[in-house]
């Protein structure tokens, strides 16, 4: 099965991140100019949180705060869970799950390289799967006795 550097390999883009002194709304232009719904909180090159839309809706919205004068380290995740890219992606898809994460950053040899989305693992399984499909197929048709 396919690992997290196989779907990271299949996204385009720098890492899109903030600083945790930032202000919230910082975070949701970020989000909507690159279209993604999470970003990453990174001080001096140490990863200490995550952000989502959720987060800022439940956390800032719902309770009337002001985006433009909420601190990013007041609504993320702070030290989020994290993976590897040798990671195979069966356990993120099963940790995603069971946790209710849709995102996961990824960290090599302490350094933020990336971040992978529930949606990320899901096409790379499938991709996965039409190959080994494809494969067998071939081998049927053509490479099997008698065919």
């Amino acid at each position: 099965m396919n690992t997290v550097k196989d779907a990271l390999a299949q996204k385009r883009g720098a890492l899109i991140h903030v600083r945790s002194d930032e202000m919230v709304v910082e975070a949701l232009l970020k989000m909507r100019d690159n279209r993604v719904r999470s970003v990453l909180v990174i001080d001096e090159g140490v990863l200490v949180g995550i952000i989502t839309q959720g987060d800022c809706a439940i956390k800032v919205l719902l309770p009337g705060l002001d985006a433009k004068q909420t601190p990013v380290r007041q609504v993320m995740t702070a030290n989020p869970v994290t993976v590897q890219p040798d990671d195979r992606l069966e356990g993120c898809m099963t940790m995603m799950a069971a946790r209710g994460f849709r995102h996961l950053p990824v960290v090599d040899a302490g350094k933020v390289v990336g971040v992978i989305s529930i949606g990320d693992v899901v096409k790379e399984i499938i991709r996965y799967l039409e190959r080994n499909v494809g494969d067998l197929m071939g081998y049927i048709l053509t490479d099997s006795p008698g065919g």
